[in-house]
């Protein structure tokens, strides 16, 4: 049985509606990531889970029991926030003990669990401290203890990581990952950074405009995306795309002609069942396209080179688009150099323009 199950659900304000019928099952164990822009609806979807948006249709069911109308204290849930909510005027112990105590446990029940979590969390020596003596990362782990405490069926955790610096989020995103796997709880994770979601998941809910585009683990999504959507939002940098149409070629097969002139020749495998006229979008990643010396299927104008020291990223215009080209080369290009590029077939990915959907 699932853990949670969202059937149909959809939030409004008002006339306006922002969620539209989600359908969603997460299984007991389970880390799933909810990721999209800022106001696809991810957040309103995690606050109708915990009680804290009321859901205008649909049904919430919690371990098999219809959810909706049941308040937050009563929902086996434990969430951390962006903003940490620490109370300023209480120790690190007194922040994590809080719950317990306004649940009225005794200090032998919870001060266990306390000392475990503390432990867990590299905390047993702030424990006497405040708040405002902690960096960011120790006040998000503080959040975190206080929902271990709690010992809940379900953990939700609000976009936790916004306010920390690259380096604490790249720390505190493995920490939360270890976390889960230790204790084995259904996580709900909410975030607009599609790299959170890619290392963390265990599935991804790609969403937009209140709807869910596509639903599946990391790497199914990054490597056959349903739609432009997704194929755009996974992926950093971006994947690259050409829009034109589909032309025949004199030594047979297919090339696209670009709308900004120019075109991409079009191995057969990736074109079965299409037709010469066809409005098509080609997707490739840019660490999927080699630099050739012969035998390419377009040519690339450089135009800025950015080395990062692992790799390097080359970015030009093929049509009217820029494209962005990672080779792991270390050789030397200048601005304004040609190059000549392969796009494997295995690596293509073509969408009708149309609809953003997938084809083949």
């Amino acid at each position: 049985m699932a853990a949670v199950q969202l059937n149909g659900i959809f939030k409004r304000y008002g006339d306006t509606q922002v969620v539209h019928g989600i359908d969603l099952d997460i299984a007991d164990g389970e880390f799933v990531v909810l990721v999209g822009p800022s106001g696809c609806g991810k957040s309103t979807v995690m606050r109708m889970i915990a009680g804290l948006e009321e859901i205008s249709g649909g049904d919430l069911m919690i371990a098999g029991a219809r959810a909706n109308a049941l308040p937050p204290q009563q929902r086996n849930i434990s969430m951390v926030f962006q903003s940490y909510a620490l109370y300023p005027h209480l120790s690190v112990y007194e922040n994590i003990a809080f719950g317990p105590r306004v649940r009225k446990e005794s200090q032998s029940t919870f001060g266990p669990r306390i000392e475990a979590a503390a432990k867990m969390l590299n905390l047993g020596g702030y424990l006497d401290r405040l708040p405002r003596a902690l960096s960011g990362g120790q006040r998000q782990r503080v959040a975190m203890g206080r929902a271990v405490v709690r010992e809940p069926a379900l953990f939700l955790f609000d976009e936790p990581l916004s306010n920390l610096d690259a380096k604490l989020r790249v720390q505190m995103r493995t920490e939360i990952k270890a976390l889960h796997q230790r204790l084995k709880n259904t996580v709900v994770y909410v975030t607009h950074d599609q790299i959170e979601a890619m290392t963390m998941a265990d599935r991804i809910v790609v969403m937009n405009a209140g709807r869910i585009e596509q639903i599946g683990r990391p790497l199914e999504l990054y490597d056959r995306p349903a739609n432009l959507f997704v194929a755009s939002f996974l992926g950093s940098p971006s994947m690259n795309f050409a829009t034109g149409q589909l032309a025949a070629r004199d030594s047979g097969g297919f090339a696209l002609a670009l709308e900004g002139g120019g075109q991409i020749a079009l191995p057969p495998e990736v074109t079965q069942g299409l037709s010469a006229g066809a409005q098509i979008t080609l997707g490739a990643r840019p660490e999927h396209i080699d630099v050739v010396t012969a035998g390419g299927d377009v040519e690339f104008g450089v135009e800025v080179i950015e080395p990062t020291g692992a790799e390097t990223h080359l970015y030009g215009k093929i049509g009217n688009a820029t494209w962005c080209v990672t080779t792991r080369q270390r050789a030397s290009y200048e601005p304004g150099q040609r190059v000549l590029l392969r796009l494997p077939a295995t690596h293509l990915h073509l969408f009708d323009t149309a609809s953003g959907r997938r084809l083949g």
